[in-house]
C-alpha cells in the first residue's frame, strides 16, 4: 500500500516549541511588544513590597515626609501595574488571535488539499478534534496561560533579584525551606502529567469520533434498531475518558501539597526574621519586604504549578495539531505549477492499488484513453471501477505504476492544475448548507452568477433551475438535504460544466436521474465534451450502448468487454 502518514494517537511532544515557532515567526514583533509590556507590569508589582518595607522603616524613624512619599509610590506602582497589565493582555490577545487565525486557515488548507486517502484513513471525529478543539486551546493559551506565565516567571525573577539584594541570608533560608520540597512536588507532578494528559486528550478524541460516526449513521441505526449498540460503544469510550480524567485529577492533587510547604516557610521566616531584628542584625522593613514578597512569591510558585499543568495539556494539543499539519502537508518535491502539459490523452501503466497491504484491489492495470475519446468503464460492484476512477483523477496515488496526462505524471502536476484538467463527478455528490449558487461556487476559479447561468443553459437545465423556488438562490437546507440524489448529481454536472475540464470522469453520475433526463444530460455532456476525453462508469445499458468503446473490469483486472 502506498505510504500514508497516519496521525499518531500520542504524537511526539519533544521540541514542540521549536516546531511551532515557524507559525509564530510572522507575529514575532507583536508578541515581543506584548511580552515587554507584560514584564514591565510585573516589575511594577514586584516593587510594591519594597516600597511598603521602606515606608515601615520611615515609620520607625518617625520620618513623616518619607512615609508620604513611599505611600504615594505604592499607589503609583499599583496604578501602573493595572494599566500595563491591561495593555499587555490586549496586545497578547490580539497577537494570539492572529496566530490562531493563521493556524486555523493552515489546517483548513492542508485538510482541503490532503490526499483523499489520508482523509479516508482517519476518523472524522479525530480530524475535527484536531482542526477545531486543539486550535481553540491555542487561543486559550494566548488569552490566559501566556499572560499568567509571563507574570509568574517575571515575578520570580524580579523578586529573587530584589530579595537577594536585601538579605542573601534570609533568601537562602527561604530557598532551602521552600525550594527543596517544591522541587520534589514539581517533579512528581510533571512525571504524572506527562503520562495522563496525553491519555486524556486521546480518550476525548475517541469519544468525539464515536459520536461523529454515530450521527453520520443515524438513519441506519434507527432503521436497524442498533441504537443500543452505538450507545454501548459510546458509553464504553466515555467510561475510558472518565478514567483518564480521574487520573489527570490525581496528578493535579500533587499541587495541593504546596500549601503545607508555604505555611512552613512563612513560619520559619517570621521566627528567624524576628530573631535577627531583635539582635540588631536586620531592619524591620527588610522582614516586612520578605514577608510580603515571599507571600506573593509562594503564590506565584503555586500558580506556576497549576499553569505548568495547563501547559502540559496545551503542549499535548499543540503536538496533536502539529501532527495534523505535518501529516497533511503537501508531498515534498512537487513543483508549484510546473510542468504545464498541453492537451493530450490519459495513460495508466501497471497500476496496482490496495486499501490494505493484504487486500489488493487493482492488479497491474495498463490502459489508455486518447484525447477526445469517449469510453465506458464497466464491471460488477466491487470490481474496482470507482477506485480506478479516483486514481485516474489523481485523488489516489497508486501503490505501483504511473498515471500520465499529455505525457506528464499526475504526481508532478500542481493540485490546482490537476483539478482544472481532470474532473471526477462522483455518484454521491457532496453538498454544503446554503443556496444552489453557494454549492456551484465550490468550483475552481470562483465562478460568478453569469458563468453559472451559462453552464445551466449549456446543459439545458434552465427549465429545471427556473422551477426551483428561488432559482439559483434556492436554499437547499443542511448539506443540501432538500435535494434528491438525482438533483445532487445535476449539481455535480453543473460544477463540471463550470470548470470545462479536458478530461471528465463520470462515476454513475446519472444513475439516480430518470431515464429521460439522463439521456438529455448525457447528450448535452457529449456535445459539450466533443473534443475532450470522457470516461463514464455506468450500469445502465442505454448509457453503455451510446459509448463507442468499453473497458471492463473484474476483480481488479482488465477483461474483454462483452
Amino acid at each position: 500500500m502506498a505510504d500514508i502518514r497516519m496521525l499518531a494517537d500520542l504524537p511526539e511532544q519533544a521540541r514542540v516549541a521549536r516546531r511551532i515557532w515557524p507559525y509564530l515567526r510572522p507575529h514575532r514583533g507583536a508578541l515581543g511588544l506584548a511580552v515587554a509590556v507584560s514584564l514591565l507590569s510585573t516589575l511594577a508589582l514586584t516593587l510594591v513590597p519594597a516600597a511598603i518595607g521602606t515606608a515601615v522603616d520611615r515609620i520607625e524613624a518617625r520620618d513623616r515626609d518619607g512615609l508620604i512619599w513611599y505611600s504615594a509610590a505604592v499607589i503609583v506602582l499599583v496604578v501602573a501595574r493595572m494599566l500595563l497589565l491591561r495593555q499587555a493582555e490586549i496586545l497578547l490577545t490580539r497577537a494570539g488571535e492572529r496566530v490562531v487565525r493563521d493556524l486555523r486557515e493552515r489546517a483548513v488548507e492542508r485538510l482541503g488539499r490532503a490526499p483523499l486517502r489520508f482523509v479516508e484513513a482517519h476518523r472524522d471525529g479525530d480530524l475535527l478534534q484536531r482542526g477545531t478543539v486543539e486550535i481553540a486551546e491555542v487561543a486559550t493559551f494566548f488569552r490566559a496561560q501566556v499572560p499568567d506565565l509571563l507574570s509568574l516567571c517575571g515575578y520570580l525573577l524580579f523578586s529573587t533579584v530584589m530579595l537577594v539584594g536585601y538579605s542573601w541570608q534570609l533568601f537562602l533560608l527561604v530557598l532551602v525551606v521552600f525550594g527543596g520540597p517544591m522541587f520534589v512536588l514539581g517533579r512528581l507532578f510533571r512525571r504524572a502529567a506527562d503520562r495522563v494528559f496525553p491519555a486524556e486528550a486521546t480518550a476525548e478524541a475517541t469519544v468525539a469520533g464515536t459520536l461523529q460516526e454515530g450521527l453520520g449513521a443515524r438513519e441506519q441505526l434507527q432503521v436497524a434498531g442498533a441504537t443500543r449498540v452505538w450507545s454501548a460503544r459510546l458509553r464504553r469510550d466515555t467510561d475510558a475518558y472518565h478514567r483518564a480524567v480521574r487520573a489527570t485529577q490525581r496528578a493535579v492533587s500533587w499541587v495541593e501539597g504546596t500549601w503545607l510547604v508555604q505555611g512552613a516557610a512563612t513560619a520559619v521566616l517570621l521566627v528567624v526574621g524576628a530573631y535577627l531584628v531583635a539582635g540588631g542584625d536586620l531592619r524591620v522593613g527588610v522582614v516586612v519586604v520578605f514577608l510580603l514578597a515571599t507571600r506573593d512569591l509562594f503564590g506565584a510558585v503555586d500558580d506556576l504549578t497549576y499553569v505548568a499543568g495547563e501547559l502540559v495539556e496545551t503542549r499535548v494539543g499543540l503536538a496533536r495539531l502539529l501532527d495534523l499539519l505535518e501529516a497533511a502537508a503537501p508531498p515534498e518535491g512537487r513543483p508549484a505549477g510546473t510542468p504545464t502539459p498541453g492537451s493530450g490523452g490519459l495513460e495508466a501503466h501497471d497500476i496496482a492499488f490496495g486499501y490494505h497491504d493484504d487486500l489488493p484491489v487493482l492488479h497491474g492495470l495498463t490502459l489508455a484513453f486518447a484525447r477526445g475519446e469517449h469510453a465506458g468503464l464497466v464491471g460488477e460492484t466491487g470490481s474496482g471501477k470507482t477506485t480506478l476512477a479516483k486514481i485516474l483523477c489523481g485523488l489516489y496515488a497508486p501503490d505501483r505504476g504511473t498515471v500520465r496526462y499529455a505525457g506528464v505524471d499526475l504526481a508532478d502536476l500542481a493540485p490546482d492544475e490537476l483539478r482544472r484538467r481532470i474532473v471526477l463527478i462522483p455518484q454521491q455528490v457532496h453538498m454544503i448548507s446554503g443556496t444552489l449558487a453557494d454549492n456551484l461556487a465550490l468550483t475552481p476559479g470562483d465562478p460568478d452568477r453569469a458563468a453559472m447561468r451559462r453552464a445551466v443553459d449549456r446543459l439545458g437545465l434552465d427549465g429545471w433551475v427556473a422551477g426551483l423556488p428561488a432559482g439559483l438562490d434556492t436554499d437547499l437546507g443542511a448539506r443540501g438535504e432538500s435535494f434528491s440524489a438525482g438533483e445532487r448529481q445535476l449539481v455535480g454536472l453543473l460544477r463540471a460544466a463550470l470548470i470545462d475540464p479536458e478530461v471528465l470522469v463520470l462515476d454513475e453520475a446519472t444513475a439516480d436521474i430518470d431515464a429521460r433526463t439522463a439521456t438529455a444530460l448525457e447528450t448535452a455532456i457529449g456535445v459539450l465534451h466533443r473534443d475532450r476525453t470522457m470516461i463514464v462508469i455506468a450500469h445502465r445499458p442505454t448509457t453503455i450502448e451510446r459509448l463507442p468503446r468499453t473497458v471492463a473490469l473484474a476483480a481488479g483486472r482488465l477483461v474483454p468487454a462483452r
